[in-house]
């Protein structure tokens, strides 16, 4: 969605000169005809639900596309609604949580992140991440939980070696923090909470961008 692009992410793309094409679906875009010239798969958050496909037809195409990539073993990352997806594309339900996470928590790290690509250089049993969900997911079979929280169990997963979903985002920076809290009585401690946490972020944000697209 217009406030939910791929911040930190983009930013990586810009810097090392990689190529990459944003296709806004929920605009009337459609998903490329063919996959010749697709290296990676990033999909993006947004306020939607993945069962809403009445509501959001583009979903639809969205599932489909998705399916196919997998099946053409496309190196995928998905946040937040994009991890829902990789599910659903999986054939795994989708559903409410016991209640929605919003703001800055902790996750814990499973056995399988020590090992890793891109978590394996995080030498720490949690990790510090931006939440802003209300549903949750069944894990894959065959999927290996990354990291999880005592509200939401799978909040991290790698499918195979190359598909990969996130129920947090890692990717927010300052303007997508101020715009997402804007209305909220959190907005001061969101930010302060960022401003504490970005340099680390930085490192291993950068670190996990470079992992995921050495799988191209």
């Amino acid at each position: 969605m217009p406030n939910e692009d791929a911040g930190t992410l983009l930013s990586y793309l810009k810097k090392h000169k990689l190529p990459f094409k944003t296709i806004h679906l929920y605009k009337g875009e459609s998903p490329p005809s063919g996959f010749s010239s697709i290296r990676a798969l990033i999909v993006m958050g947004g306020p939607m639900n993945v069962y809403e496909e009445d509501k959001h037809p583009f979903l639809k195409k969205e599932n489909a596309f998705i399916q196919v990539a997998v099946k053409r073993g496309i190196p995928y990352l998905g946040i937040c609604l994009g991890s829902q997806l990789l599910a659903k594309a999986l054939g795994f339900k989708v559903y409410k949580a016991k209640k929605p996470e919003v703001g800055w928590d902790s996750v814990t790290l499973s056995a399988y992140a020590k090992t890793d690509p891109l978590f394996s250089h995080l030498k720490k049993k949690t990790l510090h991440v931006l939440q802003w969900h209300e549903d949750t997911f069944d894990l894959p079979n065959g999927a290996a939980r990354l990291a999880s929280s005592k509200i939401v169990p799978n909040q991290a997963y790698r499918y195979k070696d190359r598909f990969y979903g996130f129920q947090f985002h890692l990717e927010v920076d300052k303007p997508m923090l101020k715009d997402w809290f804007k209305k909220s009585p959190i907005l001061s401690e969101t930010l302060k909470g960022y401003n504490a946490y970005k340099k680390e972020l930085t490192v291993f944000t950068n670190k996990m961008y470079k992992s995921f697209f050495s799988l191209v």
